[in-house]
């Protein structure tokens, strides 16, 4: 038997070497160029789609005693690891075709990642905590500075192993909520709470925004110490300024919104979980489901080949002035929204 496959092994080389002595090693090196580059084009397509969202079922693992602020925890988790183990992994980090060569998905990462910090933030410094004196949890101390890692980090560490931890942290803490033995954990479903992370929120959907319109260039009024007589700045400036985003920065920002809007969707309807007595209290419920109904929007399917950049009523389509639209409405539906909290 042994010497049977032996015999098999050396005919399979006196083959190939024959093979390649008949054909010389640039045609050789040409074929092998042209499979790989087949192979990284294929991939590099096939990554480039972005995931659906997670199923809104929260907090599966422990569905039995699922508790208040399971639901938000359980979203932040899902998103997070949705974003480690989607195709081809987390790209934002890679030096190596065809990742490296890719900026439409690392753009969308940038923009999920963006919202996971913020909301990570909130669940540190104002879910989880009574009041301005009190301490904050013990594993949510140590999630979030990890998910505030450098994006780009590929080795020593590994940007995706921070992210891995910090997602542990977040499992364990879940854990926690729904342990009596453990009262030190919790989660404080207030009003006031869920402004402070809508407040975030609304801040970072008016840059998006911002940035989105600017993709055409316009003049604008600079407004930046409007009505208040007594406002100064660092450094003066123009009273009109034209901003305009550079034109191979315009897809990037497109996709950052993108992704900033596919995350902020899922929290969103995790909110409306745990929340929805306090929304319910402040027949605010149907204001959260119109924003979450805008931002629907935004993930709509994408038929161009590319992100167009058209005037705004030119003859070619504009995909960030429509991205802006969206993510201008929603940020409206969050300014009343956390009008409509603060009031008793």
């Amino acid at each position: 038997m042994k010497q049977r496959l032996m015999d098999a092994i050396a005919g399979i080389k006196e083959a190939l070497q024959d093979w390649l002595g008949n054909r010389n090693v640039a045609h050789i090196a040409g074929i092998a160029g042209g499979l790989y580059l087949l192979l990284v084009c294929g991939l590099g397509i096939y990554w480039s789609f972005t995931p659906e969202l997670p199923a809104t079922q929260f907090d599966r693992d422990n569905s039995r005693s699922a508790v208040v602020g399971s639901a938000t925890t359980s979203a932040l988790i899902d998103v997070a690891e949705l974003l480690l183990d989607k195709p081809g992994g987390f790209l934002s980090n890679d030096i190596t075709p065809p990742g490296v060569l890719m900026d439409n998905m690392p753009s969308w990462e940038y923009g999920v990642l963006m919202q996971v910090r913020d909301l990570s933030r909130a669940l540190r410094e104002s879910y989880s905590r009574s009041q301005s004196q009190s301490q904050e949890d013990k594993d949510l101390a140590k999630a979030e500075p990890r998910f505030n890692f450098s994006s780009n980090s590929w080795a020593v560490p590994a940007s995706e192993s921070e992210y891995r931890a910090a997602i542990r942290y977040l499992k364990a803490y879940r854990s926690r909520l729904s342990d009596v033995d453990q009262p030190d954990a919790q989660f404080y479903a207030r009003a006031d709470n869920l402004r402070y992370w809508l407040s975030v929120v609304e801040s970072r959907l008016g840059s998006l925004s911002q940035r989105l319109s600017a993709s055409v260039g316009r003049p604008r009024v600079n407004t930046d110490l409007a009505n208040d007589p007594s406002a100064r700045q660092s450094t003066p400036s123009s009273s009109d300024q034209r901003v305009k985003t550079p034109w191979m920065d315009i897809d990037n920002v497109f996709y950052e919104a993108r992704g900033s809007a596919w995350a902020l969707l899922h929290f969103l309807k995790a909110a409306e979980v745990d929340f929805a007595d306090v929304l319910d209290n402040k027949n605010a419920t149907v204001s959260l489901r119109q924003i979450i109904r805008e931002l629907e929007g935004t993930q709509q399917a994408i038929y161009s080949p590319m992100i167009l950049n058209g005037s705004g009523f030119g003859l070619l389509a504009n995909h960030s002035l429509v991205m802006a639209s969206y993510i201008s409405r929603a940020n409206a539906a969050i300014i009343d929204l956390r009008d409509l909290l603060s009031k008793g």
